[in-house]
């Protein structure tokens, strides 16, 4: 099931008795354990049967001793366990399975299991999975998230076109919390049916309009010596909004991509074994052209040696990422 399933059997009063939220992304997590929270109980039911545990700071038998309460004056009680990476389950293993070997139906027990899979070796799991639900929360690829911006972005009625959702995509990587946060603040100055381009992210979420890591790479596959240059005098004046370590894991996406473009001998297949937007399709190509698969490599070699460099690895010389960003790009480009 997906988290949008989810919310809609809850919607539907289809409730488990027993919810284990877990995985490396907290963005679904965080959306289905607030739905519950906010939704499951009236307002007047909450002050007697709603129990909100934290992991580090509670204890298993707490947690299974409010379980098995019953609710007063509601149909159901609601008892969270937030940041229930930290709980200490094996502390009493056997007590936690038995509860939810047979849960009371009148307890939803909510399981909030953070930044990682909770272990599914472990026979509770399966028994959660069998008298629960269980719904593990991936993280979503790079490539994935201009899509995913669009969707969030259509959902709320309004709508971004390709290159903004792939300059957000760029700039906010695969942080679904972050990037559902900034796309909310966006949505503010928005009027709805008006369609959000580059202009309106570039007035509202803080990326400069000419002078940004999205446009850097478009300078590259054009071999554009003076724009790349003034974009990368950019950076070195604005550190702290363009880190050396971001623009790197980007460049080193983007060259990396048009090495797998390369090899793809079915060109009419290659975005999706890219895991690019078939409307970018184009400038890959266009920059393979500039970039010929020896010369490529070379590139993907360079991204690796400036990387050490900015870490202290490897450099006799100057380390500061401004003039190790300028020698790189000189090399990319010559």
């Amino acid at each position: 099931m997906t988290a949008v399933d989810i919310i809609k059997d809850i919607k539907a009063k289809k409730l488990k008795p027993i919810y284990l939220l877990h995985g490396d992304e907290s963005y679904y997590i965080d959306l289905i354990s607030d739905y519950l929270e906010e939704n499951v109980l009236s307002e007047a039911e909450k002050s007697f049967n709603q129990t909100i545990f934290y992991g580090k700071d509670a204890d298993v038998m707490s947690v299974l001793n409010a379980s098995k309460r019953y609710p007063m004056m509601s149909d159901y009680q609601l008892v969270m366990v937030k940041e229930a990476q930290e709980l200490k389950i094996d502390k009493a293993a056997e007590q936690f399975q038995a509860y939810c070997e047979n849960p009371l139906k009148s307890t939803i027990l909510v399981l909030c299991h953070k930044y990682g899979k909770f272990d599914k070796r472990k026979k509770v799991y399966k028994v959660i999975e069998k008298n629960g639900l269980v719904f593990e929360s991936a993280s979503i690829y790079d490539n994935k998230v201009p899509a995913w911006i669009e969707d969030f972005i259509k959902s709320k009625g309004y709508h971004i076109n390709h290159t903004a959702a792939a300059l957000l995509g760029e700039y906010l990587g695969n942080d679904l919390s972050k990037v559902a946060n900034e796309l909310e603040k966006l949505m503010l100055n928005v009027a709805k049916g008006q369609e959000i381009g580059t202009k309106e992210v570039q007035d509202n979420i803080g990326i400069s309009k000419e002078y940004n890591v999205f446009e850097l790479q478009n300078a590259l596959s054009k071999r554009d010596v003076f724009k790349a240059n003034q974009i990368v005098n950019y950076f070195e004046a604005n550190p702290k909004a363009n880190p050396m370590v971001l623009v790197m894991g980007n460049l080193a996406g983007y060259f990396t991509k048009i090495l797998k473009y390369h090899y793809i001998k079915d060109k009419s297949q290659a975005a999706r074994e890219m895991g690019v937007n078939p409307y970018f399709l184009k400038d890959y190509e266009f920059a393979a052209k500039n970039y010929p698969l020896g010369k490529t490599f070379e590139v993907i070699s360079l991204l690796r040696e400036y990387d050490l460099k900015s870490k202290g690895v490897d450099s006799t010389g100057n380390t500061e990422a401004g003039d190790l960003m300028k020698e790189l790009v000189y090399k990319i480009i010559h």
